[in-house]
């Protein structure tokens, strides 16, 4: 199996999927040759919720802004303001604790921008 693709190794553990050595020794992360995990997007806006991963607590995730990271942090305040909740920005998505789909769906309609609600 020539062909086959090392992801981890007893010895050395996990191993880099560009440059295939070991993450400790990853020479990507030096020269910038990591891809960049950039959110496409189709100008919609998702609203879904999330329990998996959280240790059973509910967060309502909201992506597909095409934002920079200011103006995105700056909206995430806006609407944890209007929720009366926290949350965070990460890798161009708002995270926001709690359920609160059908609030940001409203907010986001007044100010603009299209937005739908994604998933069950």
């Amino acid at each position: 199996m020539d062909s086959s693709r090392l992801v981890y190794s007893t010895e050395t553990g996990p191993i880099c999927a560009s440059c295939q050595k070991p993450v400790s020794g990853c020479i990507c992360k030096k020269k910038g040759l990591q891809p960049q995990t950039k959110v496409q997007s189709d100008g919609r806006i998702r609203i879904q919720r999330e329990k998996k991963v959280r240790k059973g607590k509910t967060v309502t995730i909201v992506c597909g802004f095409q934002l920079d990271g200011n103006e995105l942090k700056l909206l995430a305040a806006r609407l944890k303001r209007k929720c009366g909740t926290g949350g965070s920005v990460k890798d161009g998505i708002i995270i926001m604790q709690g359920d609160h789909r059908k609030a940001l769906l409203s907010e986001l309609k007044k100010q603009g921008y299209s937005a739908k609600l994604a998933g069950g």
